[in-house]
Protein backbone atom coordinates (compact mmCIF):
# COMPACT_ATOMS: atom_id res chain seq x y z
CA UNK A 1 0.00 0.00 0.00
CA UNK A 2 1.61 2.87 -0.95
CA UNK A 3 1.54 6.20 2.03
CA UNK A 4 -0.31 8.61 -0.71
CA UNK A 5 -3.18 6.03 -0.01
CA UNK A 6 -3.53 5.43 3.19
CA UNK A 7 -3.31 9.07 3.89
CA UNK A 8 -6.06 9.96 1.78
CA UNK A 9 -8.04 7.24 3.76
CA UNK A 10 -7.11 8.97 6.99
CA UNK A 11 -7.89 12.46 5.63
CA UNK A 12 -11.28 11.03 4.65
CA UNK A 13 -12.42 9.28 7.47
CA UNK A 14 -11.11 12.02 10.02
CA UNK A 15 -13.37 14.71 8.00
CA UNK A 16 -16.10 12.60 8.46
CA UNK A 17 -15.38 12.19 12.21
CA UNK A 18 -15.16 8.27 12.29
CA UNK A 19 -11.67 7.50 13.10
CA UNK A 20 -9.69 4.82 15.05
CA UNK A 21 -6.59 5.02 14.06
CA UNK A 22 -4.05 4.26 17.34
CA UNK A 23 -1.28 5.82 15.15
CA UNK A 24 -0.84 7.99 12.13
CA UNK A 25 2.08 5.42 10.63
CA UNK A 26 -0.40 2.24 11.08
CA UNK A 27 -3.75 2.97 9.66
CA UNK A 28 -4.94 -0.24 9.32
CA UNK A 29 -4.99 -0.54 12.98
CA UNK A 30 -8.08 -0.23 15.16
CA UNK A 31 -7.65 0.60 19.09
CA UNK A 32 -10.03 1.86 21.98
CA UNK A 33 -7.31 4.47 22.74
CA UNK A 34 -4.65 6.51 20.91
CA UNK A 35 -2.46 8.84 22.01
CA UNK A 36 -4.31 12.12 21.62
CA UNK A 37 -7.02 10.66 23.59
CA UNK A 38 -4.48 9.59 26.73
CA UNK A 39 -2.83 13.22 26.67
CA UNK A 40 -6.73 14.99 26.95
CA UNK A 41 -8.13 12.27 29.09
CA UNK A 42 -5.41 13.09 31.27
CA UNK A 43 -4.88 16.55 31.09
CA UNK A 44 -1.59 16.73 29.45
CA UNK A 45 -1.66 19.84 27.04
CA UNK A 46 1.87 20.22 26.34
CA UNK A 47 1.60 16.90 24.71
CA UNK A 48 -1.58 17.28 23.26
CA UNK A 49 -0.23 20.83 21.70
CA UNK A 50 2.91 18.73 20.54
CA UNK A 51 0.43 15.97 19.04
CA UNK A 52 -1.88 18.68 17.20
CA UNK A 53 1.12 20.06 15.71
CA UNK A 54 2.30 17.09 14.32
CA UNK A 55 -1.46 16.90 12.21
CA UNK A 56 -2.92 14.38 14.45
CA UNK A 57 -6.75 14.04 13.98
CA UNK A 58 -8.36 16.67 16.82
CA UNK A 59 -11.55 14.19 15.93
CA UNK A 60 -10.41 10.66 16.51
CA UNK A 61 -12.70 8.16 17.49
CA UNK A 62 -12.45 5.13 19.79
CA UNK A 63 -14.10 1.96 18.78
CA UNK A 64 -16.80 3.38 21.31
CA UNK A 65 -16.95 6.87 19.73
CA UNK A 66 -15.54 9.03 22.34
CA UNK A 67 -13.38 11.67 21.13
CA UNK A 68 -10.62 13.44 22.92
CA UNK A 69 -12.85 16.14 23.45
CA UNK A 70 -15.43 14.26 25.07
CA UNK A 71 -12.53 12.37 27.27
CA UNK A 72 -11.08 16.33 28.05
CA UNK A 73 -14.18 17.11 29.38
CA UNK A 74 -15.33 13.94 31.61
CA UNK A 75 -12.00 14.94 33.26
CA UNK A 76 -12.70 18.27 33.93
CA UNK A 77 -9.90 19.24 31.66
CA UNK A 78 -10.90 23.21 30.46
CA UNK A 79 -7.45 23.69 29.11
CA UNK A 80 -7.25 20.42 26.81
CA UNK A 81 -10.87 21.26 25.59
CA UNK A 82 -9.90 24.76 24.90
CA UNK A 83 -6.93 23.38 22.78
CA UNK A 84 -8.99 20.99 20.72
CA UNK A 85 -11.84 23.39 20.11
CA UNK A 86 -9.54 25.81 18.85
CA UNK A 87 -8.04 23.47 16.48
CA UNK A 88 -11.45 22.48 15.06
CA UNK A 89 -12.59 19.46 17.44
CA UNK A 90 -16.18 18.83 16.87
CA UNK A 91 -18.57 19.93 19.80
CA UNK A 92 -21.72 17.48 19.59
CA UNK A 93 -21.56 16.22 22.35
CA UNK A 94 -24.04 17.68 24.87
CA UNK A 95 -22.31 15.51 27.75
CA UNK A 96 -19.13 17.28 27.42
CA UNK A 97 -20.74 20.35 28.52
CA UNK A 98 -21.88 19.79 31.48
CA UNK A 99 -18.26 18.54 32.72
CA UNK A 100 -16.64 21.28 31.82
CA UNK A 101 -19.17 23.71 33.31
CA UNK A 102 -18.53 22.15 36.59
CA UNK A 103 -15.29 22.24 37.22
CA UNK A 104 -15.23 26.17 36.44
CA UNK A 105 -15.72 26.99 32.44
CA UNK A 106 -17.84 30.03 31.63
CA UNK A 107 -20.91 28.58 29.37
CA UNK A 108 -21.36 32.21 28.25
CA UNK A 109 -17.37 32.48 27.47
CA UNK A 110 -17.02 34.92 24.16
CA UNK A 111 -15.62 32.16 21.11
CA UNK A 112 -13.98 34.42 18.64
CA UNK A 113 -16.07 36.45 15.91
CA UNK A 114 -18.80 34.05 16.36
CA UNK A 115 -19.82 34.91 19.36
CA UNK A 116 -21.14 33.25 22.91
CA UNK A 117 -21.59 29.17 22.54
CA UNK A 118 -25.21 29.68 22.70
CA UNK A 119 -24.76 31.52 19.23
CA UNK A 120 -22.71 29.01 17.71
CA UNK A 121 -25.33 26.26 19.19
CA UNK A 122 -28.19 28.00 17.71
CA UNK A 123 -26.14 28.90 14.40
CA UNK A 124 -25.34 25.30 13.97
CA UNK A 125 -29.48 24.34 15.12
CA UNK A 126 -28.07 22.11 17.84
CA UNK A 127 -30.73 21.60 20.04
CA UNK A 128 -29.80 19.58 22.54
CA UNK A 129 -26.84 21.87 22.94
CA UNK A 130 -28.55 24.85 23.31
CA UNK A 131 -31.50 23.51 25.78
CA UNK A 132 -28.17 22.18 27.48
CA UNK A 133 -26.67 25.25 27.60
CA UNK A 134 -29.64 27.80 28.70
CA UNK A 135 -30.32 24.89 31.78
CA UNK A 136 -26.81 25.51 32.82
CA UNK A 137 -27.49 29.07 32.54
CA UNK A 138 -26.22 30.98 29.21
CA UNK A 139 -27.51 34.49 28.82
CA UNK A 140 -30.47 34.02 26.52
CA UNK A 141 -30.41 37.67 25.47
CA UNK A 142 -26.49 37.92 25.05
CA UNK A 143 -25.36 39.25 21.58
CA UNK A 144 -27.26 43.00 21.55
CA UNK A 145 -24.51 44.46 22.91
CA UNK A 146 -21.67 43.91 20.67
CA UNK A 147 -20.82 39.99 21.75
CA UNK A 148 -21.36 39.05 17.95
CA UNK A 149 -20.51 40.81 14.74
CA UNK A 150 -24.37 41.72 13.43
CA UNK A 151 -25.06 42.23 17.32
CA UNK A 152 -27.80 39.11 17.08
CA UNK A 153 -29.42 37.90 20.14
CA UNK A 154 -29.73 34.00 19.73
CA UNK A 155 -33.59 34.83 19.03
CA UNK A 156 -32.24 36.84 16.34
CA UNK A 157 -30.16 33.50 14.86
CA UNK A 158 -33.51 31.59 15.82
CA UNK A 159 -35.98 33.31 13.58
CA UNK A 160 -33.35 33.79 10.27
CA UNK A 161 -33.20 29.90 10.25
CA UNK A 162 -37.06 29.57 10.94
CA UNK A 163 -36.53 27.35 13.51
CA UNK A 164 -39.68 26.98 15.43
CA UNK A 165 -37.47 24.79 17.87
CA UNK A 166 -35.16 27.06 18.64
CA UNK A 167 -37.20 29.78 18.61
CA UNK A 168 -39.71 28.09 21.52
CA UNK A 169 -36.78 26.89 23.09
CA UNK A 170 -35.41 30.53 23.63
CA UNK A 171 -38.54 31.92 24.14
CA UNK A 172 -39.65 29.29 27.19
CA UNK A 173 -36.08 30.72 28.40
CA UNK A 174 -37.15 34.37 28.76
CA UNK A 175 -35.70 35.32 25.30
CA UNK A 176 -36.84 39.13 24.63
CA UNK A 177 -38.33 39.52 21.36
CA UNK A 178 -37.85 43.34 21.49
CA UNK A 179 -35.03 43.33 21.11
CA UNK A 180 -32.94 44.61 18.51
CA UNK A 181 -29.62 44.24 16.23
CA UNK A 182 -27.00 46.65 14.66
CA UNK A 183 -29.45 46.85 11.85
CA UNK A 184 -32.36 48.14 14.01
CA UNK A 185 -34.43 44.69 13.69
CA UNK A 186 -36.31 42.74 16.07
CA UNK A 187 -36.64 38.70 15.46
CA UNK A 188 -39.70 39.33 14.48
CA UNK A 189 -38.83 40.89 11.55
CA UNK A 190 -36.47 38.27 10.24
CA UNK A 191 -38.72 35.28 11.17
CA UNK A 192 -40.14 34.24 7.04
CA UNK A 193 -43.84 35.45 7.12
CA UNK A 194 -46.47 32.85 7.48
CA UNK A 195 -43.74 30.75 9.05
CA UNK A 196 -44.41 29.09 12.27
CA UNK A 197 -41.44 30.74 13.66
CA UNK A 198 -43.43 33.80 13.06
CA UNK A 199 -46.86 32.38 14.54
CA UNK A 200 -44.55 31.97 18.30
CA UNK A 201 -42.80 35.34 17.92
CA UNK A 202 -46.31 37.10 17.12
CA UNK A 203 -47.87 34.93 19.85
CA UNK A 204 -44.94 35.57 22.68
CA UNK A 205 -46.10 39.34 22.60
CA UNK A 206 -49.07 38.18 24.85
CA UNK A 207 -48.22 37.83 29.00
CA UNK A 208 -46.52 35.09 30.14
CA UNK A 209 -48.19 33.21 32.89
CA UNK A 210 -47.46 33.33 36.52
CA UNK A 211 -45.50 30.21 36.76
CA UNK A 212 -43.60 31.20 33.85
CA UNK A 213 -42.47 34.67 35.68
CA UNK A 214 -41.62 33.05 38.57
CA UNK A 215 -39.85 30.53 37.26
CA UNK A 216 -37.53 32.91 35.44
CA UNK A 217 -37.45 35.36 38.65
CA UNK A 218 -36.04 32.26 40.79
CA UNK A 219 -33.45 31.23 38.13
CA UNK A 220 -32.12 34.28 37.72
CA UNK A 221 -31.87 35.32 42.05
CA UNK A 222 -30.38 31.86 42.19
CA UNK A 223 -27.46 32.74 39.32
CA UNK A 224 -25.70 30.76 36.67
CA UNK A 225 -23.37 29.28 39.05
CA UNK A 226 -25.12 27.86 41.42
CA UNK A 227 -28.65 26.40 39.55
CA UNK A 228 -27.21 23.04 39.87
CA UNK A 229 -28.30 23.46 43.46
CA UNK A 230 -32.28 23.48 42.72
CA UNK A 231 -31.82 20.13 43.15
CA UNK A 232 -31.01 20.05 46.65
CA UNK A 233 -33.77 22.67 47.23
CA UNK A 234 -36.88 21.55 49.98
CA UNK A 235 -39.26 21.53 47.33
CA UNK A 236 -41.22 19.04 45.63
CA UNK A 237 -39.64 16.83 43.05
CA UNK A 238 -42.01 18.60 40.27
CA UNK A 239 -41.31 22.12 41.14
CA UNK A 240 -37.52 21.18 40.87
CA UNK A 241 -37.88 19.45 37.73
CA UNK A 242 -39.54 22.52 36.13
CA UNK A 243 -37.21 25.22 37.58
CA UNK A 244 -34.75 23.58 35.95
CA UNK A 245 -36.37 22.74 32.55
CA UNK A 246 -37.04 19.03 32.67
CA UNK A 247 -40.85 18.46 32.95
CA UNK A 248 -42.65 17.65 29.66
CA UNK A 249 -43.39 20.25 27.05
CA UNK A 250 -46.83 21.00 27.55
CA UNK A 251 -46.27 24.34 28.96
CA UNK A 252 -43.60 25.37 25.96
CA UNK A 253 -44.57 28.30 23.16
CA UNK A 254 -44.53 25.73 20.87
CA UNK A 255 -46.90 23.38 22.45
CA UNK A 256 -49.47 26.60 22.69
CA UNK A 257 -48.89 27.66 19.41
CA UNK A 258 -49.63 25.14 17.94
CA UNK A 259 -52.97 24.01 20.07
CA UNK A 260 -53.99 27.25 19.25
CA UNK A 261 -53.59 26.64 15.64
CA UNK A 262 -55.44 23.14 15.28
CA UNK A 263 -58.39 24.45 17.82
CA UNK A 264 -57.39 23.42 20.99
CA UNK A 265 -56.80 27.08 22.58
CA UNK A 266 -54.17 28.33 25.02
CA UNK A 267 -52.59 26.30 27.41
CA UNK A 268 -51.78 27.86 30.60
Amino acid sequence: MSAGRGETRRDAACQSGAVFFSNPLMSDVESDWSPIHDAAFNGRTLALQRLIAQGICVNLNTLDQVSPLHGACIQGHVACAKLLMENGANVSHTECIEPLVRHGADVDQHVDQSGLPLHVACSNQHLSTVKKLLQLGASVNSGVSGQSVSGDSPLHIAARLSSPELVSVLLDHGADRSLRNSEGKQPLDLAPPDSLAERLLRQAGGVSTLMQLCRLHIRRTVGKQRLDGIHNLPLPTEVKQYLSYQSDTRGTQMHRVTQTMSGGGLQC
